[in-house]
Parts: structure tokens; sequence; C-alpha cells
């Protein structure tokens, strides 16, 4: 049983480095899957925008299901219609775009692990540059080649050029090579910029190492207890009012958090040094709630929301 709970302690602590790397072999999976079975170069004039199209398609696709799938994105932005002060806080106006920068370079993982894995395997940028009609392209790729090159590179890729076997090889090789070259200057230039963002974020922070620990301890273990409370107080008020309805009674009481603590409890937070508050919870729970006009204004809205639904 020791055992059991050491394997799963190391497992939540890695749970990062596990999710970066199931995310790096499913993208390594899928670039494979493409190039086996939905990917055929039709080696003509579309080759540029077929091959741009299956490298850089699917990281578009991948960036925009990061958004949707960060939940830091639908708490920044929920009701940000209703009430701008939201997002744009008096005195933390630059909140906005600092968490939205977190957001996008979270997001940002999955499209950079497909592009890189896409231009080591090299089959997408070879079908893509085969079929270039820029001439400054043509000369860096054609020069010192038979003048075939320049009339039939984009039939390089099908090996229907009248060029030899050994020089048609030669090509599809000069390609892959500069689309893999490009692929480990993506790779190397996304680590730097990481090592460089998570430095900057260090040097800025404004709590010590033991105490940003600590934090990162509380809030995943709010965010287990808050989900549980969650199931249990919608079991609470779902089994009571199914009770109430069959049994055609008046409900009891049921204590709920007010719309305004809702709202105050769903903002992001910033760590204060001057109050310690680890959360945006623990700052509601601390101070209390005081409403201000606009959370006035915003509570009167959403009451006439849910009585309309």
């Amino acid at each position: 049983m020791d055992a059991f709970h050491g394997i799963l302690k190391f497992v939540l602590n890695q749970k990062t480095v596990i999710g970066y790397s199931f995310m790096a072999l499913l993208t390594l999976g899928s670039e494979r899957l493409f190039s086996l079975v939905a990917f055929k170069c039709p080696c003509s004039t579309e080759n540029v925008v077929y091959g741009l199209a299956f490298l850089l398609a699917p990281a578009w696709v991948l960036l925009i299901l990061g958004f949707f799938m960060n939940k830091r994105s639908w708490r920044l932005f929920t009701g940000c219609c209703v009430n701008p002060r939201k997002i744009f806080p008096r005195g933390h106006s630059g909140r906005f775009f600092y968490v939205l920068g977190q957001i996008t370079l979270n997001s940002l993982v999955a499209p950079m692990m497909w592009l890189s894995v896409a231009l080591l395997n090299g089959t997408f940028y070879e079908c893509a540059m085969s079929g270039t009609k820029s001439s400054r392209l043509l000369r860096l790729i054609c020069e010192g080649k038979p003048k075939e090159c320049w009339e039939e590179l984009h039939k390089v890729s099908c090996g229907k050029t009248s060029m030899t076997p050994a020089d048609n090889e030669e090509l599809k090789l000069s390609l892959q090579a500069q689309s893999q070259i490009l692929g480990w200057c993506l790779i190397c230039s996304a680590c730097f910029f990481s090592l460089l963002t998570v430095c900057y974020a260090r040097c800025r922070s404004k709590v010590s190492y033991l105490q940003m620990n600590f934090w990162k301890m509380y809030t995943q273990q709010e965010k287990e207890q808050l989900e549980n409370t969650f199931l249990d107080y919608a079991n609470k008020l779902s089994e009571r009012n199914l009770k109430c309805f069959f049994e055609n009674k008046r409900p009891d009481v049921f204590p709920m958090p007010t719309f305004a603590a809702w709202e105050a409890a769903s903002e992001l937070h910033s760590l204060n040094q001057s109050q310690q508050h680890y959360s945006t919870l623990h700052r509601v729970v601390e101070d209390g709630l005081e409403l201000g006009p606009e959370d006035e204004e915003t509570t009167m809205v959403l009451t006439d929301t849910a009585h309309n639904v």
C-alpha cells in the first residue's frame, strides 16, 4: 500500500511532465497517421497549398482547441460583456493581457509540437516546397541540379520527373533536410523562449520559492475540494427539490452564495504581499463581500436573467 501511495504521489507531482509527454506521443502518432493514410501529394501546381494546409491547418485547430479546453479562458471571458470591469478592473487593467498571454502560451504547446514533428518528418514541407514558383527558392533548391529541376520540381515527390532516379532522390533528400533543419530550429527557439519566459516570471515574482510551492499546493487542494463541494451541494439541492416536488410541499431554506458572491469568487486572482490571500475564494472569505454600484448592477442583471429562464 505504501508503494502504491508513493507511485501515486510521484505521478501527481509529475503530472505536467507526464501530460506533455503523452501529448507529444499523441502528436507523433497523429502526424504519422496523417502522412500514411490521408496525405497524398498531388504533384501539380497545387503542391504549395496542399502541403501548407496539412502543415498549418492542424496546428491552427490545436491552437483553437487549446483555448477552448483551458478553463482560465472561460473564467476570464464569462460575463465580460455584461460587466466589462471584470476583465479591466480599476488599478489592474493590465492584468487581462497578462492572463491572456499565459493562456496563449499554454495553448501554443500542442501546435508547436505538431509543427515540430511534421517538419522533422519532412513529408508536408517536401510537397509544399516542390510546388514553389519563386525564382529565389527555385535557385536555392535547383542550384547545381539538372535543368529539368526548374520545370519538373513539382513532380519530385511522386518520382515522375524525367531526371534520373538518383537525381530525383537527391532532391527529395535535400527538401527533407531543409524541413528537418527548420524543425530543429523551431524546437530550439521554443525551448529557449520558454526558458526566458519562466526565468523572467520567477525573477519578477513577489513571493519566495517556498511560499510559491505552498501557493500551488493550496490551489490544487482548494480546486479538488471545491469540485467535491459542488457535487455535494448539487446533490443535496436536487434531492430537496425533487422531494418537495413529489410531496407537494414548500421547500426549506437552502443556504447558497449570492450572485455577487459567485461573481467575486469567479474573478482571477493575483497574490498581494500586504494580504496573504492564496485564491480569490480565500480573499472573499477573509474580507467578506462588499457590494459596490457595479456589483449591484451585475447582481440585478443576473437575477433578472434567472427569472426569465
